[in-house]
């Protein structure tokens, strides 16, 4: 799992400038955060919906790729529950189900305080190639 961390973490550089870090991967699951701060804010002073977005979706890409095959995103979607401005969110990545072709996760987004922010849910398509990790 350590290999499947090390390269999200080093290639997807859009959620490296986001400043998004993946925290764990296992099999079907990934852990990811952002420190949240006037960078991300929306015109209204709140975390961006594009900023959510994008660290849920950092977390759900890893944890559709940790079986080490290409899985790309063929459907996405997003509800947003509380507004957030400062601090930590965490997104928590989760298989619901698993076949040779096809993949569904959700992940919830929460605050420190473990409120929930957002719910992301995805579909992936599994591809036979592999992931180049050496």
């Amino acid at each position: 799992m350590e290999k499947i961390k090390d390269f999200f973490s080093s290639n997807d550089k859009f959620a490296r400038e986001c400043g998004i870090e993946l925290l764990s991967v296992e099999e079907g699951k990934a852990v990811a955060r952002m420190y949240v701060d006037s960078r991300h804010h929306n015109g209204v002073n709140t975390a961006h919906g594009g900023a959510i977005f994008t660290l849920g979706d950092f977390a759900f890409a890893t944890a559709a790729n940790s079986y080490g095959t290409v899985a790309v995103a063929i459907n996405v979607s997003i509800s947003y529950m509380k507004a957030h401005t400062k601090g930590y969110l965490y997104a928590y990545a989760t298989e619901l189900t698993k076949n040779p072709k096809l993949g569904c996760y959700t992940v919830e987004i929460k605050n420190e305080a473990n409120e929930l922010v957002a719910i992301f849910q995805g579909m992936v398509y599994r591809k036979k190639d592999l992931l180049p990790i050496t």
